[in-house]
């Protein structure tokens, strides 16, 4: 494995010795390189390794507003008469906000707000959100886990164009309760809008909630990247190999914030980063998993002094303390195995929290009953992968970015069908990171359970029942996962590490009827 992981580093050209974000972290400055457009199709403008390292310098850390009390996150006002129907619009559009260092920033937001309105609906509720695109370029808005029909989930096959709107409508099935999210999936311009603010939470409750009497705090964690002039810079090289990581790291949009929370609050945080890992930790607490991306567990897990979660992931907690305190909150460093890139480790700060110790509460033995979806039918096999290049002397380009990560041996064509499914057909998901470094994969449309891990011969069955649509896959790891669709049409599964998604690590799935 270290001989295959040399490899893929010694194939590519030298661009820095210590990753300047890190710098960042611990200096309150940095430098980052300039960068190529991707184009509208994702193909890209060819740049050479010298102008993706022409020197961009980053705001300070401390030139940003701390110590604020988290704020709600704002709603998305329902604006339907009519029971069980959820009816609003999104405008995406360019919002100019200052934020840092008394700058104007231009976003791209969604309804001029950062983040974007949550929106909070119902198991059978009928939703119609009418989409208007007020960029400069096309988009889509995706629902993010949600069981709905292929032609309304926004995939890049369904492009809204500038100046264009959409009616987006789909009912929430019983047994969809859980945390969700949206943001746009415009192939090879994902990664740019996000970076840009285009993202928002989503929450669809159940009529039978055993938990629906706690109070409820919502935790959405982005990042942003700055220049010294307050502007979102364009993504340099190393951004398009590990992924972009903005230096600061925002909970509801608010940086290093004041929480009160107390051991009896119901708090759902979501990893809404393009390519950030978070593993949070709240020192004198332990955090309990009551639920993840597609709702609550059957039980609830055993408490746990770190969470985990990876780009995209969502999890529900309850926070276990013995007496009240006022920790830090920080996510411990963790190291993915980016390329290029020798990182020194250090915790970030995230917040200042209030923690009031309630006792801890007296929850059901079964939160949720599982569904299980039965024997599998049907297997399926996916590696993602990615190709060392040796340059030599010459120069890196787009072009050759778009031929280096792969989903079974290919880059996305979104022409090509990749794999077939039934509808109704339970199937066994083996996915194997056939790479050096981390990729958190993710399919739409659908939910599915995690059986086991499987890395350096070991197995490891999964602790817990638990629906997902993103999980996470360490260098050279195997995720064996059950899933079912339950609606035809194209689905994608990609990274979720949005520079590799746009780079063409992403697959088209057509589910069919059987």
């Amino acid at each position: 494995m270290e001989k295959r992981r040399k490899i893929v580093k010694a194939g590519m050209f030298a661009l820095v010795a210590t990753h300047p974000l890190a710098r960042a972290q611990m200096h309150h400055g940095a430098h980052r390189g300039a960068h190529g457009m991707m184009d509208h199709h994702g193909m890209g403008e060819h740049h050479s390794a010298e102008a993706y390292h022409q020197v961009t310098e980053l705001m300070a850390l401390d030139r940003m507003p701390t110590r604020q009390a988290l704020l709600p996150l704002p709603q998305l006002q329902n604006t339907s008469t009519t029971a069980k129907r959820f009816q609003a619009t999104l405008v995406a559009e360019p919002k100019r906000l200052t934020v840092a260092d008394r700058k104007q920033t231009e976003f791209w937001l969604y309804n001029g707000q950062l983040p974007g309105p949550q929106i909070t609906v119902n198991e059978g509720g009928t939703v119609e959100i009418l989409f208007k695109n007020h960029l400069p370029e096309p988009s889509t808005v995706h629902w993010h886990g949600l069981p709905v029909p292929a032609d309304q989930d926004g995939n890049p096959q369904d492009m809204v164009p500038a100046g264009g709107e959409r009616l987006y409508t789909f009912t929430l099935p019983k047994g969809s309760a859980g945390t969700y999210w949206y943001h746009p999936h415009p192939h090879g311009r994902t990664s740019a809008q996000v970076a840009k603010g285009l993202a928002g939470t989503l929450i669809v409750r159940a009529a039978d909630d055993p938990l629906a009497h706690l109070p409820e705090q919502h935790w959405m964690f982005s990042d942003v990247r700055l220049d010294t002039q307050g502007r979102i810079p364009e993504n340099d090289m190393l951004d398009w190999m590990n992924g972009r990581e903005g230096q600061f790291v925002l909970i509801n949009g608010q940086y290093q914030p004041n929480i009160s929370v107390s051991t009896q609050t119901r708090v759902r945080i979501w990893n809404n980063c393009a390519a950030r890992y978070l593993r949070l930790a709240l020192p004198g607490c332990l955090w309990q998993v009551v639920g993840t991306d597609g709702g609550l567990l059957e039980k609830a897990a055993e408490p746990q002094e770190e969470l985990f979660l990876a780009p995209a992931e969502r999890v529900e907690v309850l926070l276990i303390a013995i007496e009240s305190s006022r920790p830090t909150l920080i996510s411990r460093y963790y190291d993915r195995e980016k390329m290029m890139v020798t990182e020194e480790a250090v915790d970030l700060t995230l917040a200042q929290v209030a923690v009031e110790a309630k006792g801890n509460l007296d929850l059901p033995e079964v939160l949720r009953p599982f569904a299980h979806l039965g024997q599998p039918v049907a297997q399926k096999r996916v590696e993602f992968s990615e190709m060392p290049m040796d340059h030599g002397d010459h120069s890196m380009s787009m072009a050759d970015m778009h031929n280096m990560f792969f989903i079974n041996g290919k880059t996305f064509d979104m022409s090509r069908i990749d794999l077939r499914s039934k509808v109704g057909e339970v199937e066994e998901w083996r996915v194997f990171n056939n790479s050096h470094m981390d990729h958190p994969f993710h399919i739409h449309g659908t939910q599915f359970v995690v059986v086991q891990r499987e890395q350096n011969g070991t197995v490891t069955p999964e602790p817990f029942n638990a629906w997902r649509d993103t999980v996470n896959l360490r260098p050279y790891e195997t995720v064996v996962f059950h899933v079912k669709q339950s609606m035809p049409g194209i689905r994608m599964l990609h990274c979720h590490i949005l520079e590799h998604e746009d780079l063409g690590m992403m697959a088209n799935l057509e589910v069919i009827n059987g």
